[in-house]
């Protein structure tokens, strides 16, 4: 769909520029965007088990760069460096190719100023991420000699200041908005583990484990759409909120992706799939471990998941052995034929957001009726 490189001259030499992008794009994004009206996939990202359908991509690319006259090869990823994104990690894309000058990463939001990582070669290449939201501006330096250098900045000047009076100025009206106290808790409300916080990569418990947070999200689902039951996954939900006032702007903070409060009815057993899905990296972080109300469930860590994914990552079936035990419905155990109603967002219910598509084709009750942060504001006027 789109040139895998583009060929700048800067300083009289040729720079060539090669977009990547994480194989697990389609499961962590929306993959209804990528699919016909048929759900027949028109894209793909290289997604395979080992990587190597990536590198080869990748090592592709850098090659025809080359070939057409560039002296020096940066990537700019979006791939990070966190476990759950092995095999294609920024390190692992470098190890597993050559040619690559400079690695700009994005993705799992780290700050790297300068790290060294080798390539299949031997050769030192430089890897190199900003972090998130503007906290830092990152700058790559090419030498006359050839040699390189990155930094971070997270201290710069204001350049021009009728430019900023205007920002200023749409600024305080919208900070006013943002402002508004709509709600007020006792308890801080968790995303992450608080033991973590000062670490790099703080533990996003509400992808792995039961939060009061997630618990609140999904009963103001459940609450607003008069459901069964309620699902948000975990990667939906992005902001820690601390004990005293909540503001407008903590509510988009904690949901800022805009999906649409929808309502389903499922089987039984659809229920009992999408919970085998949600569980099947636990312990580790999956932006799809469901936060649950009006259900609970246990998750037997002694049986590894038995989840079958397709090609494209999505859920596509389960082995002989569950994880997930003990499943009540309003303290009834869960009949794998009734039919329950199960409110969440458009991403769960008919997008098969995080390769979840158990949901999809679903009898809609309720559709595309508010927007996500919304329902947990109206659970308070309510």
């Amino acid at each position: 769909m789109f040139d895998g490189y583009s060929i700048q001259e800067l300083g009289g030499k040729k720079v060539a520029f090669v977009g990547i992008c994480t194989p697990k794009t389609i499961t962590s994004s929306t993959p209804a965007y990528f699919q016909d009206g048929h759900s027949t996939y028109l894209y793909n990202f290289c997604q395979d088990g080992d990587g190597t359908k990536l590198y080869g991509s990748v090592q592709k690319t850098v090659d025809q760069a080359e070939a057409a006259g560039a002296d020096y090869v940066i990537a700019v990823a979006h791939l990070g460096i966190l476990d759950s994104c092995s095999p294609w990690t920024s390190s692992e894309l470098i190890q597993n190719t050559s040619g690559i000058d400079v690695v700009i990463d994005g993705h799992s939001h780290s700050v790297l100023q300068e790290e060294k990582v080798k390539n299949k070669e031997g050769k030192e290449v430089i890897l190199t991420s900003t972090g998130t939201k503007l906290a830092n501006i990152g700058k790559l330096t090419i030498r006359p000699d050839g040699s390189m250098k990155t930094g971070l900045a997270s201290a710069y000047p204001n350049s021009d200041s009728k430019v900023m009076a205007k920002i200023d100025g749409m600024m305080s009206q919208i900070n006013e908005r943002l402002g508004e106290v709509i709600a007020r808790t006792d308890a801080p409300l968790a995303v992450y583990d608080p033991a973590t916080e000062h670490l790099q990569k703080p533990v996003r418990i509400i992808r792995n484990a039961e939060t009061n947070l997630g618990d609140l999200c999904a009963d103001a689902f459940r609450y607003e759409a008069g459901a069964d039951i309620a699902f948000v996954n975990g990667g939906g939900i992005r902001a820690d909120i601390r004990a005293g006032n909540i503001t407008y702007g903590d509510v988009i903070n904690l949901m800022p992706f805009g999906n649409a409060f929808c309502m389903v009815e499922a089987t039984g057993q659809q229920v009992l799939d999408a919970l085998e899905m949600s569980v099947k990296s636990v312990p580790e972080e999956f932006g799809g471990f469901l936060q649950v109300s009006g259900i609970t469930f246990e998750i037997d860590m002694d049986t590894k998941s038995t989840v079958i994914l397709d090609g494209e990552g999505m859920f596509a079936g389960v082995g002989a052995k569950r994880r997930v035990q003990n499943v009540m419905v309003g303290g009834e155990p869960i009949d794998p034929d009734k039919t329950y109603t199960v409110a969440s967002y458009d991403y769960l219910l008919k997008n098969a957001g995080d390769g979840n598509n158990v949901f999809v084709g679903c009898k809609l009750l309720l559709e595309d009726t508010k927007l996500d942060h919304r329902v947990l504001i109206i659970l308070r006027k309510g």
